[in-house]
Parts: structure tokens; C-alpha cells; sequence
């Protein structure tokens, strides 16, 4: 019985967190913090960033002098050197005993080593950049595809009123029919109508549903099946003007923007190279430090040959310390440095060509997005007067239509010119949502729905 009630209580639990789910409202902002906290590009680059991480630490622990140990134990038959006296003995098995631990320290190497420390700094500068950029893209991909379900959701309710308008129609067209005011006809043109909506309310539906399945896919959603977005209430004032010019917000945006810091570090990574390059033409300086002992079962106590020389005795009056210095000259390696330093100049020409391509694809960006916003809210303005005016002649066509002044063809293209309005309006104004959005986040804010200027 117990079972059963923890069943029961854990499915209802389920059920209701479930329910939760389905019923939750998605804005824009949880979406973007969603697809940026569980997609996959972003934690690739997220491990890059730490890979980096571990090159700079490895570089800066480089610094530090090496130590390395060995021991070995070997057995000797025969003929064979008592390291003691420096003799060789006869058919004798001896037991031997070795230790060393030793290392270097780079003292001096043309500056290599604190070149290739400010270069993995700027390495992660530049991962830490390249990660921002792929979150931005991301943003803009999900803020994209929001809009559009906003668009598709405006389009089907506008479709649904105009098929719910003629199929009104129908009914009247009907009564219209049986009392010989009109013809048979003229009852088959908005049944043929009705019939051109509905399949057009099933296309547009449909492409609501690719458009849910296309952002449930990028926050790395397994279905879109709950999943429905908040409608702002988003109102555009059609005299609102953009204040900032062109050139104004570019300049905000490459104070800001993730791709031309990136590209800027990407350069200071390219020289830092060449100056790695020029410091392997520079005479090298490094020193080496040793400790050895030994230990043999042969071996005889120098101060009093019959006395047992124990092992730690050995150990300590065998023991051996040592420093040395060397010096590396480069002279002649096939030209490798002399290549090496060319290509870095090469290198740097390059992440120069890169920099100003990406500032020029920025400001090409910015142009085209200030130019669509601009367009598009002088076509949201027409189009609004435009639906205004269609409403009206619309509203006029079906009155001189219901007391059979108008045929069925006049009517059902006043009804297509007021569907097409409509939609132009609707696609105006999202146009202009997200040009707008995008010049906003090209001068460092946030992506949001709730204020448009």
C-alpha cells in the first residue's frame, strides 16, 4: 500500500512539473540565457579558453629550475670494476647501487620565455573575445528567430479573422442565395475564397510550427512540444527617428564588440612572435646542477679495510655535487631563424588585413542595419495608413456587397488587399524590431523587447 502511494505521489509530482513547463512563457531574455548556458559551441570554446588557461600557467612555471631523480640497482658477474679501488675483479658477483638527481635552469634565452608568457596572455585575451563573439552570434540567431514566431503568430491571428469574416459571409451569402438576390455563382466565389484562406491559415500555421521547432532547437530543447513564447506589448512610434548617425554608433561598437578585440589581440600575438623569432638569434645561457652518490657490496672502507662499509657510510662519503654553465651560440641552422622571423612578419601583415576586414564588415553591418531600420519604419508607416484605408474600403465593399451592389470578385479582392496590407504591416514592423535591436547591440546593450524606440 505504501508502494503504491509513493507512485501515486511521484506521478502526480511529475505531472505537475510537467504542467509547469507547458505553461511557462519564454521571453527573449530567458531564451538567450538559456542557449547561451547549454549550447554546444559555447562550451567547446568554454574548454578552449581553459586550454589557454593551462598554456599560460605551464609558460610562467617554465621559469622555474628542473629536477629530475634515478636510482638503479645492478648486478655484476665475473669480471668485473670495484668503483672503490678503481680495480677489476675476478669471478666475483657484485651488487651496485646508484643515485642522481639533477636538472638545468634557462637563465637567459633572448627573452624567449617572457615573450611567450605575454603572448599566452594575450592568447586568452583572445579566446576569452572569440567566446564573447560566438555568444553574440547566438543572441542575435535566438532574438531572430523570436521575432519571427511573433511575425508568424501576428500573420495566422490575422489570417483566422479573415477566414472567421468569410465564413460570416458564406451564412449571408446563403440567405442572400434562397432569397434570389444573388446567384448561384456568386455563392461558389466565397466558398472558393473561404477555401483559399483555409489553405493558407494551414500554411501559415505550419510555419509557425518551424519556427517554434527552429528556436526550440537552438536553446538545445529535445521538442517543441509545451514550448510557447511571451507576447510583448510592443508599440513603435512612427516619429521616432534614430539619433545616432552611422559612423557614431561604429565607433561605439569597436570600443565594444567581442570580434574586433579579438582581431586587435590576434595582432599583439603576432608580434609577440616575431619577437620570439628575433630572440633565437641571441646567444643562450643556461646552467646545470647535479647530485650523485653510489653504493657497492664490494666495496672497502679506505680507512680500515676490515671494517664492513655500511650502505648510508657509502652513500655520504660518495656524494658528489655539481654546478656547470652553458652557452649557445647560434651560427648556422639552414636559415631556420632567419625563415622563422620572415614568416612572422608575415604573419602580422596578415592579422593587420584581418583587423581592418573585420572593422569594414562591421561597418558594413552597422550601414545595412541603419538603413533597414530606416526603410523599414517608412514602410511600417505606409503600411499602417495602408491597413487603415483598406479596413475603411473594405468595410464599405461588404456593405454595397450585402445589398448586392458589389460582385463576389471585388469582394474577395478587397479582402485579399486588406490580408495583404496586413501582413506588410506585420512584416514592417518586426523588420524594424530587430534592425533597431541590432544597432543597440552593436553600441554594447542588452537584447530586449521591452523598450523600442
Amino acid at each position: 500500500m505504501r508502494k503504491i502511494f509513493s507512485f501515486i505521489m511521484t506521478f502526480l509530482i511529475l505531472s505537475s512539473g510537467l504542467m509547469f513547463s507547458q505553461e511557462k512563457l519564454w521571453s527573449l531574455e530567458e531564451c538567450i540565457k538559456y542557449a547561451i548556458d547549454n549550447n554546444i559551441q559555447i562550451k567547446q570554446q568554454v574548454l578552449q579558453t581553459q586550454y589557454q588557461k593551462n598554456l599560460l600557467l605551464q609558460s610562467k612555471l617554465n621559469l622555474l629550475p628542473t629536477l629530475n631523480g634515478q636510482a638503479t640497482h645492478n648486478y655484476s658477474f665475473g669480471r668485473a670494476l670495484d668503483e672503490t679501488t678503481y680495480e677489476y675483479t675476478e669471478n666475483q658477483n657484485i651488487q651496485s647501487n646508484s643515485f642522481y638527481a639533477g636538472g638545468n635552469m634557462s637563465l637567459f634565452k633572448g627573452l624567449q620565455n617572457y615573450n611567450t608568457i605575454k603572448k599566452n596572455e594575450y592568447q586568452l585575451l583572445a579566446s576569452e573575445m572569440d567566446l564573447e563573439t560566438i555568444k553574440n552570434s547566438i543572441s542575435m540567431n535566438i532574438a531572430l528567430a523570436y521575432l519571427q514566431i511573433l511575425l508568424n503568430r501576428e500573420l495566422v491571428s490575422a489570417t483566422e479573422n479573415q477566414l472567421q469574416i468569410t465564413k460570416q459571409q458564406i451564412d449571408k451569402t446563403n440567405k442572400m442565395l434562397n432569397a434570389g438576390s444573388i446567384t448561384k455563382g456568386d455563392l461558389l466565389q466565397i466558398e472558393a475564397q473561404a477555401a483559399s484562406e483555409e489553405l493558407q491559415l494551414i500554411n501559415l500555421k505550419n510555419q509557425l510550427d518551424l519556427s517554434y521547432l527552429t528556436l526550440t532547437q537552438m536553446l538545445e530543447l529535445s521538442s517543441p512540444t509545451g514550448f510557447q513564447i511571451s507576447v510583448p506589448d510592443i508599440l513603435i512610434d512612427t516619429n521616432s527617428i534614430i539619433t545616432e548617425t552611422v559612423d557614431e554608433i561604429f565607433d561605439l561598437a569597436l570600443k565594444s564588440r567581442s570580434e574586433i578585440k579579438s582581431a586587435e589581440l590576434n595582432l599583439t600575438i603576432s608580434e609577440y612572435d616575431l619577437k620570439i623569432a628575433n630572440g633565437s638569434r641571441i646567444p643562450s645561457l643556461s646552467m646545470n646542477h647535479s647530485i650523485t652518490t653510489r653504493f657497492s657490496d664490494i666495496a672497502i672502507k679506505m680507512s680500515n679495510p676490515t671494517e664492513n662499509y655500511k650502505f648510508s657510510e657509502q652513500l655520504n662519503d660518495n656524494l658528489n655535487y655539481g654546478v656547470g654553465f652553458s652557452l649557445s651560440i647560434p651560427i648556422l641552422n639552414g636559415w631556420q631563424i632567419n625563415r622563422n622571423i620572415a614568416n612572422s612578419k608575415i604573419s602580422i601583415e596578415n592579422s593587420r588585413y584581418i583587423l581592418e576586414g573585420e572593422k569594414k564588415k562591421l561597418y558594413k553591418n552597422i550601414q545595412q542595419a541603419y538603413t533597414d531600420a530606416t526603410a523599414a519604419l517608412k514602410k511600417f508607416t505606409a503600411s499602417m495608413k495602408a491597413v487603415i484605408a483598406m479596413e475603411e474600403s473594405f468595410r464599405y465593399t461588404e456593405q454595397k456587397f450585402n445589398v448586392g451592389m458589389v460582385t463576389p470578385f471585388d469582394y474577395n479582392a478587397a479582402k485579399t488587399q486588406l490580408l495583404n496590407a496586413q501582413s506588410d504591416m506585420s512584416q514592417a514592423k518586426h523588420e524594424y524590431i530587430f534592425k533597431t535591436k541590432l544597432l543597440d547591440f552593436y553600441k554594447g546593450l542588452p537584447l530586449s523587447l521591452n523598450q523600442i524606440n
